[in-house]
């Protein structure tokens, strides 16, 4: 076993699955994608640590188990299509990849979206493509979605992206309390009503276009 084979492994026993991760597929989809392969050379070595990790200037690959939790409540089942709001480098959309039907990975950034492009060929992701565009635009060409998923903290779900879900789709965005307090929450729609509910607490980096706008003071 190689080392960051070795180093996956790790990953997903360690972390992953003593934290209420227990759906199969998402499990072997953490093991099969070569995290390695999503970030700069020079952090290969801590690929798989236990924390959100920096792959550019205010950018983030999500914890490990954060983002295992979150696809797990998001039930992405095989004939998914699926919406990646932040994917960076495209981890994110890899995993989902080995899950879903198909994955858009949406990303601001134009040197991280043609990184994701170049890592997302290299681990044979042929069902994800990724787009560069503003992310709280989404990606309306696509929709409707089954899930979406936001890949860092924000203020405020969009209302044009929930805009782009399907009927009984589901999103999953860490959304800032008042208190600066994260709070994983899931959305549904259902008809033109779209529901949500907290399913737990975390603290992820912002989504850069997401923070809070100001408050006014008389």
């Amino acid at each position: 076993m190689s080392d960051f084979a070795a180093a996956r492994f790790h990953m997903v026993e360690c972390q992953i699955r003593p934290n209420k991760v227990t759906d199969h597929r998402l499990v072997d989809a953490l093991m099969d994608v070569p995290r390695e392969v999503f970030v700069p050379q020079a952090l290969r070595g801590v690929a798989y640590v236990d924390g959100d990790l920096a792959v550019a200037r205010g950018r983030y690959l999500l914890e490990p188990m954060l983002f295992a939790r979150m696809l797990q409540e998001a039930g992405v089942d095989e004939t998914a299509k699926v919406l990646d709001i932040g994917c960076a480098t495209g981890y994110s959309t890899a995993v989902l990849a080995r899950m879903a039907d198909s994955v858009v990975g949406v990303e601001a950034d134009a040197g991280l979206a043609a990184a994701a492009k170049d890592a997302l060929a290299q681990a044979g992701a042929n069902n994800a493509t990724v787009i560069n565009a503003p992310l709280g635009e989404g990606y309306a060409a696509g929709a409707p979605y089954d899930v979406i998923i936001f890949e860092g903290a924000v203020a405020e779900v969009p209302q044009a992206v929930c805009g782009q879900l399907a009927e009984g789709g589901r999103l999953i965005a860490t959304v800032l309390g008042e208190r600066g307090l994260g709070e994983v929450r899931l959305y549904q729609r259902y008809g033109r009503a779209v529901s949500s509910r907290v399913l737990f607490e975390a603290q992820p980096h912002l989504l850069p276009g997401f923070e809070p706008k100001p408050k006014f003071e008389f």
